[in-house]
């Protein structure tokens, strides 16, 4: 009996995904993409009423989201995600696409309601990651990770690292009062075996994010927050516009947002991530190497009509005078003063000749005088 179960269900999963990939050929192929309204091709810059995205981008297509997840909803998630009620007990994957597809409907899904870190079902994880992009055959541009525990987020570092994939990582702390983004670029940037973004910004052990029969806090607002911080980074990195932050952190109780960038550590547990690093060092010692040249600085207003000249009122000898020695220290760190040289002072210093005789026998030459 549970293996019938366990067959009907593997063939269920096998529908949705014919079903996602027809969706996805009849989408391309012009159909109206399941919305309301027939899909725009082309996006124009002008900006008009008819062009409901013309005043965020010019796009010959808009993108394909892929979405993976095995949870369904819960009534517990309505507090903090964009679900409904009405949607409980959906997969999360199939609900996401249906409050998506209204609001959009030119973005094409498809969507996976599947555990990416079982053996099964990792090896299609990857390969959706490598041919998954806008042109079937190739890779999507980017890979976005909002999962809450450790082992989702250690398979989609493996997966990542080992296609060389980019990718951003997000995450709220249990206490739901901090949380954190990540730009993770295979090679030249940290990943996340290299050091767990929570462990370093707020040494929490990642591995006890989502713990069996333990709800962590929540916070709204907090995920909200972070979630609109990553957004902002993607259309950044996607648009090539701004500075792309590889961590950017949030302290909610202090609106305090700490960034930072981390270099890949060498000795990775992860053996495609030192890979990668070493890949990463050819391309950087392929490049041609740029010679600086020193531009010396221009002197403005040297001459003028007027013949009005500056003139230190203090001489050279004086200047040298009120230094004092520059102690010897490391290149790129200087004094801010030094402390001047002693004057010698011009009156002879006087001594007195010891005369041999004790104190009681000057007392009493001084007594007789």
């Amino acid at each position: 009996m549970a293996e019938a179960v366990e067959r009907l269900q593997q063939r269920v999963e096998e529908l949705e995904r014919e079903l996602a990939q027809e969706r996805r050929r009849r989408a391309l192929g012009g159909g109206d993409g399941g919305g309301g309204r027939a899909r725009i091709e082309k996006m124009s810059p002008e900006v008009v009423d008819s062009n409901p995205y013309s005043r965020l981008m010019a796009l010959k297509r808009m993108g394909i989201l892929l979405l993976f997840d095995y949870d369904k909803v819960e009534l517990a998630n309505m507090n903090r995600l964009f679900f409904q009620p009405h949607q409980a007990g959906l997969s999360k994957v199939q609900a996401a696409e249906h409050t998506l597809r209204n609001i959009n409907p030119d973005v094409l899904f498809e969507v996976h309601n599947y555990n990416i870190t079982t053996v099964e079902n990792f090896q299609h994880f990857m390969d959706r990651i490598s041919n998954g992009g806008l042109e079937e055959g190739k890779s999507v541009d980017l890979v976005l990770s909002c999962v809450d525990n450790f082992e989702a987020r250690m398979t989609i570092n493996t997966a990542c690292n080992e296609l060389g994939q980019i990718w951003m990582e997000s995450g709220v702390s249990e206490n739901a009062v901090s949380g954190h983004i990540q730009l993770i670029i295979p090679g030249e940037s940290a990943c996340f075996a290299c050091a767990p973004p929570l462990v370093v910004a707020a040494n929490i052990d990642e591995k006890t994010l989502k713990r069996e029969g333990v709800c962590a806090a929540s916070l709204p607002t907090t995920m909200g927050v972070v979630a609109g911080i990553l957004v902002q980074n993607v259309l950044k990195f996607l648009l090539n516009f701004g500075t792309v932050s590889f961590y950017l952190g949030y302290n909610a109780m202090q609106d305090f947002f700490p960034t930072m960038s981390m270099k890949p550590n060498p000795q990775c547990d992860d053996r495609n991530c030192r890979k990668q690093q070493e890949e990463y060092k050819k391309k950087v010692a392929a490049l041609p190497r740029q010679e600086v040249v020193q531009e010396e600085e221009e002197i403005i207003h040297e001459d003028n009509e007027w013949g009005i000249e500056l003139v230190s009122e203090v001489s050279e000898e004086e200047l040298k005078n009120s230094s004092g020695l520059v102690p010897d220290l490391p290149e790129g760190i200087t004094v801010a003063y030094t402390i001047p040289k002693k004057q010698e002072d011009s009156v002879p210093e006087l001594t007195v000749e010891d005369s041999g005789e004790s104190l009681e026998d000057l007392m009493a030459k001084m007594k007789n005088m």
